[in-house]
């Protein structure tokens, strides 16, 4: 689903553990790392196609997770002239809706695995702020904008 402007609806999810690590994978077959994301389908909604992803990407259910809060708005990034689809829609980046969640069941119930065609080959627990300056620079102002709104959620459920 790409809007008029030329961008793809998008959800992202940053996964908290208990000691306010996020969950951060390693593309398959690549050297590059980043937080679960992926596109909308037709007639989907974001906290839909964010559960959609978390089971595709991260093998996680509903269950296994608790969502403590999303955006109200949109967060936008430009792909690289390089990247940039030009193909009918023209695709000039992504709009992402971002959700942050805390994984409620143990680690062992992540599985990269699960989908025929994963999307991680790697994962660990990070320090919050470590994907800011780590995630693709084209992505980095869209993660800071990210890890900053939610940074206050967090203190307060501290």
């Amino acid at each position: 689903m790409i809007d008029q402007e030329g961008f793809r609806a998008n959800v992202a999810v940053i996964l908290l553990n208990n000691q306010n690590k996020v969950f951060w994978g390693r593309r398959v077959n690549q050297s590059s790392w980043q937080f679960p994301q992926g596109g909308l389908n037709p007639g989907e909604t974001p906290i839909e196609a964010m559960y959609r992803e978390l089971k595709e990407e991260v093998g996680l259910m509903p269950y296994d997770v608790e969502v403590i809060a999303a955006t109200r708005t949109w967060l936008r990034y430009r792909l690289p002239r390089f990247l940039i689809r030009r193909n009918c829609p023209l695709c000039i980046g992504q709009k992402q809706k971002w959700f942050l969640l805390r994984l409620k069941s143990p680690d062992s119930a992540i599985n990269l695995h699960l989908n025929k065609k994963p999307e991680f080959d790697e994962w660990r627990w990070v320090n919050y702020w470590y994907p800011a300056d780590k995630v693709v620079a084209f992505k980095r102002h869209v993660y800071r904008k990210a890890l900053t709104h939610f940074l206050p959620i967090i203190q307060n459920r501290s």
